[in-house]
């Protein structure tokens, strides 16, 4: 009996898909050039009880099994290699509880970001966590990544919200860990451990997270135009010297701009190379200050033009092109994403080695950040079919790897390492903690069935 029939002895046959033109829809996820393989079978399951059931026969087969929320992850960590199983967490949808009183909220890892802020909002509460992703992306794969966003310059990122978590591990055994109260130091932190594994050490089954009062206040939006990336890295980093700490701070060059423009027609593109978007939700005076704190490093950096928005709804469509480089990119041809990050007084250094890398290397890059916390997301444009240019592509990727981690940063912000920044990872970690990462696997993961090969090797 093959895997698959045992899958479908073991949780029912409707659960189980094993048609090849379906499966093939699940077998990676949004990262363009990380390799992918066929699955044996793609299980949807219903509850915990099925997880486990799944894990089980894996374990017992020595199968591979990777978990997959709404595939829009971009390193790869989600994609199946031939005859693994995939999960599928598409039909554990659901929030199961929501505590006003402690401010947490109960879900089961398929649950889409914007619908859990959505929900919770009913109750004056928000979830601060927000991937450009987010409507789109699901709560289990923000935690296997460890997402971030646009407000996390702030209000921190995944790991910073989720308090426990229910999940299978390596035998198809249920445990909890974490805990729902506002404090608690008993044991390890094993959630912590959890979030960001990327699906390597169990398969996250249920998530409690912590909740924040939703914000009632209006928001102060600061636009600046710049001629270069390096002027517009001058403004971030004078606004981190400055002190402010901003709700948000992205950047978007001409080319993103103009490829929304494109699709869009919003007409974004005419003002400068670089347009800088800074916000303060700080209530009041505060708030107020903060903004011309704001403008008046944009000025001082040499924006051409620089103001604050007194439109609410032209500053929400300037947030919304921004969400919307990504995907405009994506209709220009194949794309290679990266997402490094580096302190925030170091952001116009890396802005001009991505620049250098684009010359060097001849390669077409477009620009993108969550500026105010370092976290960059330099964009390879390939023409469809052009080996060479892919090949000059990867090796500006790496450049620009190794180039972050000169400066003091780190090879992924909020991406993940999954299959295209290994050889990064392991320059980072460096070789004794490289060890201690693959002995937690090992002890988490005895037969090694949750996502090999992935994060490290």
């Amino acid at each position: 009996m093959g895997v698959a029939e045992e899958l479908v002895a073991a949780v029912g046959a409707e659960q189980v898909v094993t048609d090849p033109a379906v499966m093939a829809g699940y077998a990676h996820d949004e990262a363009e050039w990380a390799p992918h393989g066929a699955p044996a079978a793609v299980v949807r399951p219903r509850s915990t009880d099925d997880v486990a059931a799944v894990v089980r026969v894996c374990a017992a087969t020595g199968t591979p099994v990777v978990g997959r929320g709404a595939g829009t992850g971009l390193s790869g960590a989600a994609n199946a290699d031939h005859g693994w199983v995939v999960v599928s967490f598409e039909r554990m949808d659901k929030v199961l509880a929501v505590d006003a009183a402690e401010q947490t909220a109960t879900v089961q890892p398929g649950v889409v970001n914007n619908a859990l802020r959505a929900r919770v909002a009913e109750d004056g509460l928000w979830y601060p966590p927000d991937p450009a992703s987010a409507p789109w992306s699901t709560i289990g794969g923000n935690v296997a990544t460890n997402a971030g966003g646009l407000c996390c310059v702030k209000y921190g990122v995944t790991r910073d919200y989720v308090l426990g978590m229910e999940a299978v591990m390596g035998s198809g055994e249920v445990v909890r860990l974490g805990r729902t109260t506002a404090k608690g130091v008993t044991g390890y932190d094993l959630v912590g451990l959890m979030v960001g594994s990327e699906g390597t050490l169990g398969l996250v089954t249920e998530v409690t997270v912590r909740l924040a009062p939703l914000r009632r206040g209006g928001e102060h939006t600061v636009v600046g135009y710049f001629d270069t990336l390096v002027q517009a890295g001058d403004a971030v980093a004078a606004v981190a010297a400055a002190g402010v700490v901003p709700s948000a701070l992205e950047l978007i060059d001409r080319f993103c701009l103009e490829a929304v423009d494109a699709w869009k027609n919003m007409g974004l593109a005419a003002e400068g190379a670089v347009l800088l978007l800074g916000r303060s939700d700080a209530p009041g005076a505060a708030g107020e200050a903060e903004a011309a704190q704001i403008l008046a490093c944009f000025e001082g950096a040499g924006a051409v033009m620089a103001m604050r928005s007194t439109d609410e709804e032209e500053a929400e469509a300037l947030f919304e092109a921004r969400r919307l480089a990504y995907p405009a990119l994506e209709r220009l041809g194949p794309l290679l994403t990266e997402d490094v990050c580096v302190p925030r007084g170091r952001v116009p250094e890396m802005l001009r080695l991505i620049e250098d890398a684009a010359a060097r290397f001849d390669t077409r890059i477009g620009n993108i950040a969550h500026a105010g916390d370092g976290n960059l997301h330099p964009l390879f444009i390939v023409p469809a079919g052009d080996a060479a240019a892919k090949e000059r592509a990867q090796e500006a990727f790496e450049v620009i790897v190794d180039g972050a981690l000169a400066l003091g940063g780190t090879v992924t912000g909020e991406h993940g390492v999954g299959l295209l920044k290994m050889r990064g990872a392991a320059d980072e970690l460096g070789p004794e903690v490289l060890a201690m990462h693959r002995a937690l696997k090992d002890a988490l993961d005895p037969r090694g069935v949750f996502n090999p090969g992935k994060v490290f090797a």
